[in-house]
């Protein structure tokens, strides 16, 4: 039985689990996931750490924003430092996975004296991503222009079938299929997926990175994440197959290990121990 934990800050409601003993290491899901994407990793992580969980504002369990601009990764970033704060950790190790991993960026820009390390997954920074779209990467990620349009759009023509959409999302960003989701994660996804306001939320999110996040990082290109940071992706994702993934980070980490994963996009769920015994190995050697 998993313990939900809620913390309201900046007028949302974060819901959150903790578990383990140590030092404090924040794990950020992605779209179109939730925070239950991480508990086949938590039991190894949580040997060595404090884990803490949270589902970002507009998804999962948390509260769902009605104004885009209150789902940017700004804001989203926010929340998780007052969060930690909250539970006691000034300073902290994260990481993410997608929207996630885009969260921690921005944290670890906005907040450098709270992230002790930084681990993205599967993302090139969201400044290079739009500046440079390619067809062949819009193509790939045209979810990106469909959930920024203007509502009600998507989010009528989602909510005709929000299995159908979200399902294609998680098959279409390289080498995956159903079976490679465990069933009773799946089944929190679709629970989440299938509320309007989420489905209102997550369209914001993808709106709020090309109206605002996209001009955040603009702002941002001369400074450098000063952290340790690890860049892990999909070794048959959409994203490597794209893009060198490590060279768009190389200019904006000081310091930067990487390594591929086997799987595509969602590969922490392809392969969840190489992902931990990646995590850990980072870790450890701090």
């Amino acid at each position: 039985m998993i313990d939900t934990k809620r913390f309201t800050t900046n007028s949302q409601a974060i819901a959150y689990e903790v578990a383990g003993n140590g030092p404090p290491l924040l794990l950020l899901h992605g779209f179109p996931q939730t925070r239950a994407m991480w508990r086949p990793l938590i039991p190894a992580l949580a040997q060595a750490f404090t884990i803490v969980a949270a589902d970002l504002r507009g998804y999962g369990e948390s509260s769902k924003p009605v104004d885009m601009a209150d789902m940017s990764f700004r804001h989203m970033a926010q929340d998780m430092v007052l969060l930690m704060e909250s539970l006691g950790h000034s300073r902290f190790h994260v990481a993410g996975h997608d929207r996630g991993a885009r969260t921690a960026h921005r944290m670890a820009l906005d907040h450098p004296e709270a992230v002790h390390s930084l681990c993205v997954m599967d993302i090139v920074p969201t400044e290079h991503l739009l500046t440079r779209m390619t067809t062949d990467i819009a193509k790939a990620y045209y979810h990106w222009l469909f959930l920024a349009q203007p509502a009600p759009f998507p989010e009528t023509m989602i909510g005709h079938d929000p299995d159908a959409f979200f399902e294609r999302c998680l098959l279409g960003f390289g080498k995956a299929s159903l079976e490679d989701f465990d069933p009773e994660l799946l089944a929190d996804y679709r629970a989440a997926w299938r509320d309007p306001d989420c489905i209102r939320a997550m369209c914001h999110d993808y709106r709020a990175a090309i109206e605002i996040d996209w001009v955040h990082d603009t702002q941002d290109l001369p400074r450098k994440v000063t952290c340790p940071s690890l860049v892990l992706y999909g070794k048959d994702g959409a994203m490597a197959k794209l893009l060198d993934v490590p060279a768009t980070w190389q200019d904006r980490l000081v310091s930067m290990e990487h390594a591929a994963i086997d799987g595509g996009h969602f590969f922490p769920d392809q392969s969840p121990k190489a992902t931990t015994d990646a995590v850990l190995s980072f870790l450890s050697a701090l």
